[in-house]
């Protein structure tokens, strides 16, 4: 079984993360959206009814595997993807030449795309599921590949279009980038949606950590505290987690009694803490 009754929604200008070891089920469950495979039971709707032929082409779709044309040009690839989802072939152009240009590829618009960079072809796939002015956008792993200054303009292209209304799902290995960007994130493991909500949400529900700074402390010295597991034990510096019932006052007390205490705080973990705690022993 692949995936075992996932649901969740992606609301209109949102950013939706979608995170899951690899093998999880996040690539089936975009082509079920797809409809590239067939769901044994359930249904994918958009806008409240069940999606059809017809609004599937109005879905900006990015695959993991890169779909293109290796020995076409990108910007008459660009064209003709476009005009297969019903642009005419002026409007084709000049939505082509936009994106192009708007990804930083405008020099290389007469290339074929076999002879572009790794780089560069995750931004051709990311302009051909632009091009036609989607509704919705579906990326598996955009981010993949690329250097930093193109991870920030695939950023701000997301959110642009966020912000005009279109639902975004994408899904990432990435974590701090998802969770930079991403306004609710759903968490697949083994094929089961595990959890869902927004970064804040899902972190709250996590146990609490402790981060203590004592220089002179030596390693263990949390050992035996009550309802206190070590999760670091670095040379002056121990992040320790605290179960609902564990004292704070006394384990500052017990750093107190190693010499000086430079940092003590709570925090709630990131959320690559919080995926490595949900996903473990995930498989596909």
């Amino acid at each position: 079984m692949a995936l075992d009754g996932v649901s969740f929604d992606v609301r209109a200008g949102e950013l939706f993360g979608f995170v899951g070891s690899n093998g999880a089920g996040k690539t089936t469950t975009m082509r079920i959206v797809l409809g590239v495979l067939a769901a044994d039971s359930g249904e994918v709707r958009f806008d409240g009814r069940p999606i059809t032929a017809e609004v599937r082409t109005r879905i900006g779709y990015m695959p993991e595997e890169r779909g293109l044309y290796p020995k076409m040009k990108v910007l008459d690839q660009l064209v003709y993807l476009a005009e297969l989802h019903g642009m005419s072939n002026g409007r084709a152009h000049r939505s082509a030449e936009n994106w192009v240009s708007r990804l930083g590829l405008a020099e290389r618009r007469g290339d074929e795309v076999q002879k572009l960079s790794l780089g560069n072809q995750q931004r051709v796939q990311l302009a051909a599921a632009l091009v036609h002015d989607p509704d919705v956008l579906v990326l598996d792993e955009p981010f993949s590949g690329l250097d930093p200054i193109a991870v920030d303009v695939m950023s701000e292209v997301l959110r642009e279009k966020a912000a005009t209304g279109v639902p975004v799902v994408f899904s990432s290995h990435q974590l701090d980038l998802v969770e930079r960007l991403c306004d609710r994130i759903g968490i697949i493991r083994s094929g089961q949606l595990v959890a869902c909500g927004t970064v804040d949400e899902l972190t709250a529900e996590a146990s609490s950590q402790l981060v203590v700074q004592a220089p002179e402390a030596q390693p263990g010295w949390a050992d035996g505290l009550s309802g206190v597991h070590v999760l670091s034990d670095e040379p002056g510096k121990t992040v320790l987690e605290l179960a609902p019932h564990a004292d704070d006052q006394a384990v500052l007390k017990a750093a107190l009694a190693t010499g000086s205490v430079r940092e003590f705080h709570r925090r709630r973990p990131s959320l690559t803490e919080l995926f490595r705690t949900t996903v473990t022993g995930g498989n596909r």
